[in-house]
């Protein structure tokens, strides 16, 4: 029932106000608006969208950073392509000097009129001449590379530059849906705490899931999340040892069910606040601290299927998820959740 390493900033410092109020005997006021059912879908839709920006981001932030290393090779290109055509250019003095000190601009007919040997004249001539275009050649099909060179890496700076602008817009939308999204995780959380306040549960929540579940037999009870408390472990805020494995999860996070099963217990009240208990064949897994409830008792789910959104409800002092393994409904038949999962070929 303990959360994991306590974590900076107000996502895991509002909770312990939160339980300090509740001692005093009050509870922080919930905004009007969104009630019940509606404030759980607001949280599992905005979960969503920070999700599909967070994605967005990342894919426009590795776009940026392949798209920087191209401007960046072309920029060496570039380097490359003058050096070379800063050779040529060299060799093309050499050349016009050497022909000027064989003849300079005497016309050839008097050259050879002068020369000892005309023949072999003509034959150096032309080897001159031959060399001179191929070298005029390699000038012309250098300068056109580095247009071309030039031209990419105007585009790769161009699109680097694009790429940069769209992630700064993209960053601030997803700095405003995380903003929405903490507020309404609050406002989920205060009404959670409110019904187990009033020991009498909200009942089920109707959430839209992901179009694709899972084709695996078994799961862990989330998708991304940090372990914390161990099974087993001590700590002065249990009167005796761990009894599950605790997942460091922001409120609202969807909790899913780790296999097929059904659903025998929905309770809301006590140190674990509210919860659902899952039977599967010989096991019983239990889904503890929820903030809102997604099944029925009784009803029949299957691996993957939303159970619930995570909270910080009950004897607990931030956000996340308790969860347990046991031989029965009953708290103190637990196993290791880890060796259970690794069993069935999951790793925590």
């Amino acid at each position: 029932m303990r959360p994991g390493p306590r974590r900076t900033g107000t996502s895991l410092v509002f909770p312990v106000l939160l339980c300090a109020l509740v001692a005093l005997g009050g509870l922080p006021t919930v905004s009007q608006g969104a009630e019940g059912p509606e404030a759980s879908a607001d949280v599992a839709r905005l979960y969503e969208e920070a999700s599909t920006a967070t994605q967005r981001y990342e894919a426009g932030r590795k776009a940026v950073s392949v798209q920087k290393a191209r401007a960046r090779s072309m920029e060496r290109l570039l380097v490359r392509e003058r050096r070379q055509i800063s050779v040529l250019h060299k060799d093309l003095g050499r050349i016009a000097r050497a022909q000027y000190r064989s003849g300079g601009d005497i016309p050839i007919t008097a050259q050879m009129l002068l020369a000892g040997n005309p023949e072999k004249l003509m034959r150096g001539q032309r080897a001159v001449w031959q060399a001179d275009l191929a070298l005029n050649n390699a000038v012309d099909k250098s300068r056109r590379a580095e247009r071309r060179l030039a031209d990419g890496q105007r585009r790769a700076a161009n699109a680097w530059r694009s790429l940069k602008e769209s992630n700064a817009r993209l960053v601030i939308l997803k700095k405003g849906i995380e903003s929405k999204l903490e507020a309404a995780r609050w406002q989920l959380q205060g009404q959670a705490d409110s019904s187990v306040a009033a020991g009498k549960c909200r009942g089920a929540v109707r959430l839209k899931e992901p179009k694709n579940p899972t084709t695996r037999a078994w799961v862990p009870p989330v998708e991304k999340y940090e372990l914390s408390a161990g099974f087993d472990s001590a700590g002065e805020r249990w009167s005796h040892r761990h009894t599950g494995q605790d997942f460091a999860v922001d409120i609202g996070t969807p909790v899913r069910s780790v296999g097929a099963g059904r659903v025998v217990s929905v309770s809301c009240g006590g140190a674990f606040g509210i919860e659902v208990v899952v039977r599967h064949g010989g096991y019983y897994t239990q889904y503890a601290h929820l903030a809102a409830v997604t099944v029925d008792q009784g009803q029949k789910v299957r691996a993957g299927q939303w159970v619930g959104q995570s909270g910080t409800t009950g004897n607990s002092t931030g956000p996340h998820l308790h969860f347990e393994v046991r031989l029965t409904p009953y708290l103190g038949s637990g196993v290791d959740p880890a060796k259970w999962f690794a069993e069935r070929h999951v790793k925590l």
